[in-house]
């Protein structure tokens, strides 16, 4: 199978023109094989809103906004799944959200569940839990950004199956490629990390972008420029959770110790 991603710089409310860019990016993957490629998150509208006004503007529905509907008739063409991520409205507001889309049309939906900044502001929590989903006979999970803070979340779609994780991303702190390296090898899980780059009014983008395997190894890695990166990988790999004979990392696992986590809020 071969997985990658698109790292470029969206600008902030052209969404047409972002969308534009991003399909053009995606024919290079496709010239290239892909069966699975990743872009950043709120791909198309850009990040900082800085009203109610903006978002409201620029959210559209899931799946049959025209982002949505693009991309989907892009992956229908192309024979290829694509993750990406939106910003989405529904009756109960807005979410910022990752779709997955393949060539039989919109195949899942997952919303952010660790809003970061001021995202509380303009975004409801995600609700939809972290859903696993099949591509091209691999199992594939989403997660957004700043979900990566919190390692239950890779945790929980290992746990469901997910051999691929999807990580759409707006990365402005500097810890997370790195950190990265080790949910990807404690939980045996391919990750996908799609960052943009540029910066966009208060904020800079850190790009560097990645594909990491369930054994830590860095498969792709870009810099902070506009980059295509598609890797070859063996789904199935990320089923081994062995790490010596004596040891498998999930046979071991202790959830009656666990308890804790589970606690809204921890005392010391």
């Amino acid at each position: 199978m071969r997985i990658g991603y698109v790292q470029f710089r969206p600008t902030f409310g052209k969404k047409e023109r972002n969308l534009k860019r991003a399909l053009k990016l995606l024919e290079v993957a496709a010239k290239l094989g892909a069966d699975l490629m990743v872009l950043p998150e709120l791909f198309n509208t850009g990040y900082v809103f800085k009203d109610e006004v903006e978002i409201r503007k620029m959210a559209e529905k899931i799946p049959d906004g025209a982002t949505s509907k693009a991309l989907a008739d892009f992956a229908r063409e192309n024979d290829m799944h694509i993750c990406a991520g939106i910003c989405e409205a529904t009756r109960k507001g807005f979410y910022n959200s990752a779709i997955l889309v393949g060539p039989s049309g919109h195949c899942g939906t997952y919303r952010k569940s660790h809003l970061f900044g001021e995202e509380k502001i303009w975004f409801k929590p995600g609700d939809t839990g972290f859903g696993v989903f099949a591509a091209k006979g691999a199992k594939v999970g989403m997660m957004i950004c700043f979900d990566w803070f919190f390692p239950e979340s890779v945790r929980v779609l290992a746990l469901s199956g997910a051999q691929i994780v999807c990580h759409p991303a707006n990365l402005v702190l500097p810890y997370c490629q790195t950190a990265m390296l080790g949910s990807a090898l404690q939980n045996r899980v391919f990750v996908v990390t799609a960052n943009r780059i540029g910066a966009e009014r208060s904020l800079r983008f850190t790009g560097r972008s990645q594909i990491l395997g369930p054994d830590m190894s860095i498969l792709a890695k870009s810099g902070t420029v506009e980059d295509v990166k598609v890797v070859n990988i063996r789904p199935e790999d990320a089923n081994d959770k062995r790490v010596t004979r004596f040891n498998d990392l999930f046979e071991d696992r202790r959830p009656s110790m666990y308890k804790r986590i589970c606690l809204r809020r921890i005392g010391c």
